[in-house]
């Protein structure tokens, strides 16, 4: 027998699916701006999407913008200010952005600048590379007119002081339902951008990078399938490269849904997860969208111009 919560998370995502259902046959320009993300982030998402109503030239705008909303938020524990510092005290950040053309930059291990997407989307647009990582990627922020802060907040140092009485590391399963923000935007135009942004584990290690700042496997854009980001245990998306691996589906024509559920199995079957978590979410260029986690209490945020829902992701373990 189905419990009461998997057959809502079901029902959310059946809905979901029928609301857009129309959107298959559809021109892309017939399908309206819509951006999802992880969490509950629905006023994230209307930031970006009063970006995208002022033209689809605004689509990567929307992706800042809309991340700027969260990392700017000392109330959000795991990404910018605010969020949670490693083991020895330091808030470190990543993050990383991707265009319809497939163009995409990312920072790692970022320190005193809140705004790590930002200085990610300079990275692309400014620079050979795709990464900067630490030192460097300050520098690089200077250089490009970012302003310094420090990330920690009076209740995050209250928290890293109550943390170091046992100095235990154990990742929690949906804790305070946040973490990364990940978001996917569609303009009129039928294009897809997508960016995320992290603090990453609390009081991880010294150095420890996650999924987040990863192309392909945090983040994926593919403009002519889909898009796709991840949220949870980096370590476990960044071997399976879940991001791209939910794409590639897609372009195998599986619908976002089952793209997202194929991909969590792939974790699932490679990997003890009775105490991991790993949600994904993904939209295709006509606008359909789905997610799926590991275990129940992921949820995901999906606005358009019109309405803004937040729908319980389905799940492998109840």
């Amino acid at each position: 027998m189905i419990s009461r919560r998997k057959f809502s998370a079901l029902l959310g995502a059946t809905l979901i699916t029928q609301s857009y259902k129309r959107c298959n046959t559809a021109n892309p320009s017939q399908v309206g701006n819509k951006v999802i993300s992880t969490w509950n982030n629905q006023n994230a998402n209307k930031v970006a999407i009063a970006e995208l109503v002022k033209g689809p030239q605004y689509l990567l705008d929307a992706i800042e913008k809309g991340i700027n909303h969260v990392e700017a938020d000392p109330n959000d524990t795991s990404v910018g200010y605010g969020g949670r510092p490693d083991r020895e005290g330091f808030v470190t950040l990543d993050a990383c952005i991707m265009d319809k053309e497939g163009s995409a930059g990312s920072v790692t291990y970022l320190e005193n600048y809140v705004h790590a997407i930002s200085v990610a989307r300079k990275v692309m647009e400014e620079t050979p590379h795709v990464i900067l990582s630490g030192d460097g990627a300050a520098q690089f922020a200077a250089e490009m007119g970012f302003v310094q802060k420090d990330l920690m907040t009076e209740e995050s140092r209250i928290a890293y002081r109550k943390w170091l009485e046992k100095a235990e590391y154990q990742p929690k399963i949906n804790v305070e339902r946040h973490d990364t923000i990940g978001m996917l935007a569609l303009n009129v135009d039928g294009d897809l951008s997508g960016g995320c942004s992290t603090s990453g584990l609390a009081y991880k290690m010294r150095g420890r990078v996650g999924d987040s700042p990863v192309i392909g496997a945090g983040l994926y854009v593919d403009n002519k399938y889909g898009a796709a980001v991840a949220t949870g245990l980096g370590e476990l998306v960044l071997r399976q490269l879940s991001s791209f691996l939910v794409v590639e589906l897609m372009r195998g024509g599986k619908s976002p849904q089952k793209a997202c559920e194929e991909a969590v199995m792939r974790i699932v079957e490679s990997t003890d997860i009775s105490q991991a978590q790993v949600g994904l979410i993904a939209m295709d260029r006509s606008g359909n969208v789905g997610g799926y986690s590991i275990h129940s209490g992921f949820n995901y945020a999906v606005t358009d111009d019109n309405s803004s829902l937040l729908v319980e992701a389905p799940s492998y373990i109840d």
